[in-house]
């Protein structure tokens, strides 16, 4: 080899050896990524939304509407990064924890303990999703992520290698009191990762509870009688332990409290003072039955005489980096919760609805926050902002993405002689989330008693998909299949008016319109004339025309793009940034 060739080769070799050293991660994780059936299926196809329009639920149309959406959340993700790209305040989200007990699936297959791969499995599904789910956030959004011992440094990892313009912060919370047996310690927490804007105070206040602002529920002093607050004197329901199971109705008549019957293990305390004196509560039943479940309101007896006691808030405090309280107890207020709606036993290790609800608390104090969970599970997440609405009266939208797993019956269902559709409705979004949201909302029997609904609206939406071929006749299947997408993406979802060539919908605010023939043009901006309002208009176009000169006399009334272009450029992005 002369010294040409030698010098010639030995550079093409530097230049070789510096590309490798530059692709190799320099710091934090390195791992083999496992190709995922569900991220290939998008070179083939593109996933949209079809509605399940039977599965609706709406208690108050000018309430805001809550989606669920069942399907893989890779796919669910990527419809939502065209509808909500930087729209999300809080995202909550409680993944496998990837104990090898065959509690999640990596290419329809369960990963066990014995799978050489299963870090490398974990922390490729986690990556993906978490790379698509930052372009969600708002600027100053939350991030918080539920784990235990078995990932939580490499979740940690991934986070910081994803959100490196953020603030990383690890919180400890008790959630069994009991402990897990496991060698030489008994676990008892599971750790929260907060993704936090940097050099902003995100985390919102606590309003810390102590002795010296707790009080006697009967009120005394100026318009503390009976008679100042009729509605307000009734009985409070305790048991031998001093624990309160409910209230009377109101007591119109004087003296009437013997007429009411109660067993012999049950107590009924009235307002009424040492003197005699009828008075009246603080607060009216509807409230304290929350304020108890709150653990703000509980009874207490001294010396052969029991008191009715209340807490309220007193200065709001940092919240504290260790979580200790008998209420984020998942097995009784997470498993426990969830076998009194539901009336069984049907999923595992479901959150605490305490935990869920003072995370999203922590995240955010607008009571107009859009909350996403895109591993959902049993719903806890879409429980607990319906329950913060119902106690401040606040708007907050929570947009639910779980699978439809039939965690392994699917043999059994089908020797049984069910159709498709029937195996499905044992899925636990059909099985689990969706009767849970809806009985939460509706209300439900639980035992003896009626819970109340605590209101609020739903919209249920399958993943689908399209061909991703950049053909005529995919595009023009993608914006048939993209109408569900729009209302998702613009929150209108009355329907106006429906042809073959357009549709329109509407919210209080505003309209949307969808154009899929441009000859039917004219007649949609008749059509439109006649309404006063502004428009998001979309317009079927095989490349990226906007038709502004057919719309320049009206340009002021109408938002306009194309489709499926602005969808299509949506997805090459996301899958671009899962090649890399």
């Amino acid at each position: 080899m002369t010294t040409t060739n030698y010098q010639s080769w030995e550079k093409t070799d530097l230049i070789n050896e510096i590309h490798r050293l530059r692709k190799r991660k320099k710091y934090g994780l390195v791992w083999e990524d496992k190709p995922e059936n569900v991220v290939e299926q998008c070179k083939t196809e593109l996933p949209v939304l079809e509605e399940v329009k039977d599965k609706e639920i709406i208690t108050d149309p000018d309430k805001p509407v809550n989606l669920l959406i069942e399907g893989d959340n890779y796919h669910a993700l990527s419809v939502l990064n065209y509808t909500h790209r930087g729209k999300v305040d809080v995202i909550y989200i409680d993944p496998p924890y990837n104990t090898g007990a065959k509690d999640w699936k990596y290419n329809n297959d369960y990963v066990d303990g014995e799978d050489p791969y299963k870090n490398t499995k974990w922390i490729s599904m986690m990556h993906k999703r978490l790379k698509q789910s930052k372009i969600l956030l708002k600027k100053n959004g939350v991030l918080v992520a539920m784990i235990d011992n078995y990932e939580v440094h490499n979740l940690r990892h991934i986070l910081e290698e994803i959100f490196l313009d953020k603030d990383i912060v690890i919180t400890v919370i008790e959630h069994n009191h009991r402990g897990r047996a496991k060698s030489n310690f008994a676990l008892t927490h599971e750790y929260a990762i907060w993704v936090l804007p940097k050099n902003i105070e995100s985390i919102t206040r606590k309003k810390e509870f102590s002795n010296d602002t707790v009080l006697n529920l009967r009120r005394t002093g100026q318009n503390s009688l009976r008679e100042d607050r009729p509605t307000m004197f009734y009985g409070i329901i305790i048991d031998k332990n001093d624990k309160i199971i409910g209230v009377t109705n109101t007591l119109k008549d004087k003296n009437n409290a013997g007429s009411i019957t109660v067993d012999k293990n049950h107590r009924i305390i009235l307002p009424i003072d040492k003197q005699g004196t009828e008075r009246r509560w603080y607060y009216g039943a509807e409230r304290l039955i929350n304020e108890k479940n709150s653990g703000n309101v509980f009874a207490k007896t001294q010396r052969g005489r029991t008191e009715i006691y209340f807490k309220f808030s007193g200065k709001p405090v940092r919240r504290k980096s260790v979580w200790i309280d008998p209420k984020y107890d998942s097995s009784s207020h997470g498993t426990g919760l969830l076998n009194k709606i539901l009336g069984k036993d049907v999923f595992s290790f479901p959150k605490s609805i305490w935990a869920v609800k003072e995370c999203i608390e922590s995240a955010t104090n607008d009571q107009n926050a859009l909350i996403l969970d895109f591993f959902a599970g049993s719903g806890t997440t879409g429980h607990a902002v319906l329950e913060l609405n119902k106690q401040d009266g606040g708007n907050r939208k929570f947009i639910l993405c779980t699978n439809n797993e039939l965690n392994g019956k699917e043999k059994e269902l089908r020797e049984k002689g069910l159709s498709e559709k029937e195996i499905q409705s044992h899925g636990i979004c059909q099985a689990v989330t969706y009767p849970r949201i809806k009985k939460v909302i509706q209300g439900y029997h639980n035992g003896k008693s009626e819970v109340n609904g605590l209101g609020g609206n739903l919209k249920y939406y399958q993943t689908s998909f399209v061909p991703a071929g950049p053909t005529d006749q995919n595009k023009i299947a993608l914006t048939k299949k993209a109408t569900a997408m729009l209302c998702v993406k613009e929150d209108t979802f009355e329907e106006v008016k429906t042809t073959e060539q357009y549709k329109i919908f509407r919210n209080k605010k505003r309209y949307t319109g969808v154009v899929f023939d441009y000859q039917a043009i004219d007649d949609f901006k008749k059509e439109i004339a006649k309404i006063d309002g502004k428009f998001s208009l979309y317009i079927f176009s095989l490349g990226d025309d906007t038709f502004d000169e057919e719309f320049e006399d009206i340009k002021k009334k109408v938002k306009l793009s194309p489709i499926p272009e602005t969808i299509l450029k949506v997805y090459r992005e996301i899958f671009k940034l899962n090649s890399k």
